[in-house]
Order: structure tokens, then C-alpha cells, then sequence
């Protein structure tokens, strides 16, 4: 895929004098990668218009906030994907914390309801208040079912997702950092052949000088061979400068597909939590749903607590006589 296209030939290239060289460039590299020149810009579609996407945005290189260098857009990618890991990593400790918090709450629900206070209570008020330490118990079991379903259906597919996604984000930083030092590499070449091709000119335009004061065969064959070492070049710069067009092209190319994919997994990664954490609320129900079924019984018992009969039963078990004192007679 070419991102440019080259003008003039070889020929012409090598023939010029750097005094007859265009006054505008319609081009401007920075840092080894090219760009059109903000004065002579022509419109650029975007590759996804409206759609805010990682292939439009990160091109150009950024200034380092904790140094003096740059940062590429697409380590900045990167380190987006790599925090949204660690994102999730915090995420699924928070949730283990939470179940460690379930865990010892049905711990100490279960111990309260063995506790042997009031136990002496009796009637309808006893039966109730046995029913509130064994809904205790009850509650203690569904914190406990709904602690393990944190851990297998919330915690556990939080922090294995992408086990080796540290590892994937490396491989795929070193080929796109191998193939901007590549890149870097070609500029560099076509630098150094643009400055021998200066030299060349220069040189040329030196012995053209000569033979306009002083005829001579020596010099016309210095021309003819200045002139050959100039075409030579002019040749070996266009060489550099599509070697270095297709490094940019094949650049250009994974920067694309490989942008796309990061934000494929940016995606998928917050539809994953989302999905997870809608779990979440959804076993929270479940169990405020259940946490309200133990305490049911209670209520029921309690709707039954009659005082009056309470008293009856209380009288009959511990009565000591019905008949009651009358005056002394003389």
C-alpha cells in the first residue's frame, strides 16, 4: 500500500542543482515518519469517521510529560490497555475483599445464632424468639452461598481473563516498535543519500563552472564523470526514498490492523466487566431476595405472639392453688 507517490525521475533528480530545488516542500517528517506539510495539506478522510476509532487518533508522536523525548501514539495505546488490565486485576481483589467481608459475616451470624441468650423465653414470644436465632443461621447460609458465587462467577472470571495478555501486548509492542526502527533506518538512509547527492551536485555545478573559464578535455571528463556520479545519486536517493515509502507503507499498514485489534479487546474487556458486574447486582438480588425469605418465619411467628395465651399456658404449668384468702373469723 502506498502512502505517496514519488515525483520526477532519477535523472532529473540527479541533474538538478541545489539552487533549482522547489521552494515548497508538500511534505514535513517528524520524528522519521512522514506527513503532509500543514502549509500545503490536502483533505484527509478519516478511516472511520464518527467513530472516534484508535486507527485515526494516535499517528504523530507525543511529548513526554515526565521527560524531554516522545512517546508514540501507539504506546499510548499500549499503556491504555495494559492499565485497563490492572484495571481488572483491582477489580476482581475488590471483590474477593468483599467475599472475605461475606465470609466472616456468615461466620459471626452463624456463632450468634448458637448463642444461648434468652433461651429461657417462652409461649408464642419464645417460639418466635427461637425462630429470629435460627433465621439468623439461615441468613448466615445464603451469605455463604452468595460469597462462593462471587468467587466462581465474579472474582474468578475477573482475574483469569486474558491470563497472557501482558505477554500478547509485548509481542505486539516489539513489532510495531521493530518496524519504526526500520522505518527510522530507511530515513536515515535516505538522509545520508540525500546528502551525498548535495555533494554531488555541488561538485557538478563546480566543474561546470571550470569549463565556462577554462576549456580543456580534462575537464569536459570531469563534467561527464561529476555528471555520472550525480545521475548515480540521484538514483541512489530515489532507491532510499522508496525503500523508506514501502518501510512507511508496511508501518502504515500494522499500525491499522493492529490499532483495530487493541480496540476490538477495548471493547470486549468492558463488555466483559459490564457483563460481570451485572452479575454482581443480579446475586445481590438473589440474595436480599433469600435474606428476606429467612426472615418470613419470623414475622409469621411474630403475628402469632399472643400474650393472653401466653399467660394461660404460663398459668397452668406454674399455678400454685386458685383459692384465695378470706377474712379470719373470730
Amino acid at each position: 500500500m502506498s502512502l505517496r507517490k514519488s515525483t520526477g525521475d532519477s535523472q532529473n533528480l540527479g541533474s538538478l542543482s541545489p539552487g533549482k530545488k522547489q521552494s515548497k516542500e508538500n511534505t514535513i517528517t517528524i520524528n522519521c515518519v512522514t506527513f503532509p506539510h500543514p502549509d500545503t495539506m490536502p483533505e484527509q478522510q478519516l478511516l472511520k469517521p464518527t467513530e472516534w476509532s484508535y486507527c485515526d487518533y494516535f499517528w504523530a508522536d507525543k511529548k513526554d510529560p515526565q521527560g524531554n523525548g516522545t512517546v508514540a501514539g501507539f504506546e499510548l495505546l499500549l499503556q491504555k490497555q495494559l492499565k485497563g488490565k490492572q484495571m481488572q486485576k483491582e477489580m476482581s481483589e475488590f471483590v474477593r475483599e468483599r467475599i472475605k467481608i461475606e465470609e466472616e459475616y456468615a461466620k459471626n451470624l452463624a456463632k450468634l445464632s448458637q448463642n444461648s441468650l434468652a433461651a429461657q423465653e417462652e409461649g408464642s414470644l419464645g417460639e418466635a424468639w427461637a425462630q429470629v436465632k435460627k433465621s439468623l443461621a439461615d441468613e448466615a447460609e445464603v451469605h455463604l452461598k452468595f460469597s462462593a458465587k462471587l468467587h466462581s462467577e465474579v472474582e474468578k472470571p475477573l482475574m483469569n481473563f486474558r491470563e497472557n495478555f501482558k505477554k500478547d501486548m509485548k509481542k505486539c509492542d516489539h513489532h510495531i516498535a521493530d518496524l519504526r526502527k526500520q522505518l527510522a533506518s530507511r530515513y536515515a538512509s535516505v538522509e545520508k543519500a540525500r546528502k551525498a547527492l548535495t555533494e554531488r551536485q555541488r561538485d557538478l555545478e563546480m566543474k561546470t563552472q571550470q569549463l565556462e573559464i577554462k576549456l580543456s578535455n580534462k575537464t569536459e571528463e570531469d563534467i561527464k564523470k561529476a555528471r555520472r556520479k550525480s545521475t548515480q545519486a540521484g538514483d541512489d536517493l530515489m532507491r532510499c526514498v522508496d525503500l523508506y515509502n514501502q518501510a512507511q507503507s508496511k508501518w502504515f499498514e500494522e499500525m491499522v490492523t493492529t490499532t483495530l485489534e487493541l480496540e476490538r479487546l477495548e471493547v470486549e474487556r468492558v463488555e466483559m466487566i459490564r457483563q460481570h458486574l451485572c452479575q454482581y447486582t443480579q446475586l445481590r438480588h438473589e440474595t436480599d431476595m433469600f435474606n428476606q425469605s429467612t426472615v418470613e418465619p419470623v414475622d409469621q411467628l411474630l403475628r402469632k405472639v399472643d400474650p393472653a395465651k401466653d399467660r394461660e399456658l404460663w398459668v397452668r404449668e406454674h399455678k400454685t392453688g386458685n383459692i384465695r384468702p378470706v377474712d379470719m373469723e373470730i
